[in-house]
């Protein structure tokens, strides 16, 4: 490679060293500053000159950037640095990511999953299939969801060291997000570049809804981000759910769909899984009974399917699966404490939904809402327009801004907090607010008898609730 066939790659402009790169001067590694080691290749949406002072320090083969500062331009030159500058990081990401595949990974069989809801179920749910059928995987869906997106070149790093560690890759199977963005701007047909620089043999698009208001502000703008990734995909095999309109539109080369309604469908759900009319999963060996966790099992088995795995390793895949943290996780039998990821309109609906169900008789169900912060007006006002369209009057409310566990990326504004309190004001919604989310959960332990649920939903304000819980139960 030389520096300037990766400049014009990635639509970059060189400073500083503009004659490098002999072959052997580049290791193949893209890579994070503080990782970095002699001949690699960092990323980042933004460098200053002491950054490339220590990069030089280094040895580091190139700095790739989108945002120089502080004299970084300036250093580069000074230092016969190569620097490339390019408007969008995301081509210089989706250039790492195809190069480490085609260097480090060729032969694996690579798998892409998108959607607005169950992306990380799905995703951990192949590789585990995939992982307890013998093969070696690698995914970038992880319990705490620190490498799920592929705005750097961590996932383009980890493949790498992976391989270096233990051998060839059988699989990779990659979380890829539907809607992508930096600092309130959007990263334009992300799921699509993202997933072309896979080349995938089999695509997942799991549903299509709103989430990232502001990056995106209607679901036409959600559908247009997605309905690129069937052309990504091209000749492989995207499995879609048929139960959603929307993904129902998309055109895919090698459409494969599931349903939870439609018998029609090669792979259904009723009363356990069926394929091609035949029972190949009991419901009693499901890892999950609620409806939307079983879709999420319909397109990872749909996934399986065709990529050619047995059928019984597939079973045995499902029954063994273990569900990553927050995912309708039950923290607490006495009361019954469920804690899920539940953050977007239909995350919530779906899963207030399915805890209705678990309510017998004189049980109380206490929902405890985490407001969304620094997230906009607009995705606080679906939430809890979702929240007022699930409620019944004999479920107790709690609302927590979360001030004491989130940092100031994910505090919640007066705005934000605002749209909560007027809209169930003005839905005669009873509900107590907590600035604290330890205040909120002591307040709501305190108040459920032992056979009541206490059902936690929301996102980086509801992370922490189980280490509080600890010292609380």
């Amino acid at each position: 490679m030389k520096i300037d066939e990766l400049a014009n790659s990635i639509n970059g402009k060189i400073f500083g060293n503009d004659d490098f790169f002999s072959g052997q001067d580049f290791t193949g590694r893209f890579t994070l500053l503080n990782d970095a080691k002699k001949g690699d290749i960092v990323i980042r949406h933004w460098i200053n000159g002491k950054g490339i002072e220590i990069a030089s320090d280094k040895n580091i083969a190139c700095i790739i950037t989108q945002n120089p500062k502080d004299g970084a331009i300036e250093t580069a030159n000074e230092l016969n640095f190569p620097l490339i500058i390019t408007d969008k990081i995301e081509l210089a990401n989706a250039y790492a990511l195809k190069w480490t595949v085609k260097k480090y990974s060729p032969d694996s069989v690579n798998i892409v999953i998108t959607g607005t809801n169950g992306k990380s179920t799905t995703s951990h749910m192949i590789y585990h299939i995939l992982n307890s059928a013998g093969y070696h995987v690698f995914t970038n869906t992880d319990s705490e969801s620190e490498f799920n997106t592929l705005i750097d070149p961590m996932v383009s790093k980890l493949i790498s060291d992976e391989v270096s560690a233990n051998g060839d890759l059988d699989y990779l199977v990659i979380e890829v997000s539907e809607v992508q963005g930096w600092l309130g701007s959007l990263m334009k047909n992300h799921a699509s570049l993202m997933s072309n620089a896979l080349n995938p043999s089999v695509g997942v698009i799991t549903n299509i809804a709103m989430d990232h208001i502001g990056l995106v502000n209607s679901i036409d703008e959600v559908y247009d981000e997605v309905s690129a990734v069937p052309q990504s995909i091209g000749n492989g095999i995207t499995i879609l759910n048929y139960d959603d309109e929307l993904v129902r539109k998309l055109e895919a080369k090698n459409p494969f769909y599931w349903s939870m309604d439609n018998n029609s469908c090669e792979l259904y759900f009723n009363d356990g899984i069926f394929y091609n009319g035949d029972l190949i999963i009991k419901k009693e060996d499901l890892p999950f009974s609620s409806n939307h966790f079983v879709q999420n099992i319909l397109s990872a088995v749909g996934a399986c399917i065709n990529l050619g795995i047995d059928l019984n390793q597939i079973n045995e895949g499902v029954k063994t699966y273990r569900a990553l943290n927050r995912r309708f996780a039950k923290l607490n039998d006495e009361p019954l404490i469920i804690d899920d990821f539940a953050h977007n309109p239909d995350g919530i609906k779906n899963t207030i939904k399915e805890t209705i169900k678990l309510v017998n008789g004189s049980q109380k169900l206490h929902v405890v809402c985490a407001i969304r912060g620094s997230r906009g007006v607009e995705i606080n006002q679906l939430n809890v327009e979702a929240l007022v369209e699930v409620l019944n009057e004999d479920i107790n409310l709690f609302l927590s801004s979360s001030n004491d566990v989130v940092n100031d990326l994910n505090y919640v504004t007066p705005d934000e907090r605002k749209v909560f309190f007027d809209i169930l004001n003005q839905n005669n919604v009873s509900y107590t607010h907590f600035d604290n989310l330890v205040d909120c959960l002591c307040e709501v332990y305190g108040l459920a008898d032992k056979n009541d649920i206490i059902l936690l939903i929301g996102a980086q304000g509801m992370d922490p609730a189980e280490s509080l819980l600890k010292n609380i139960l």
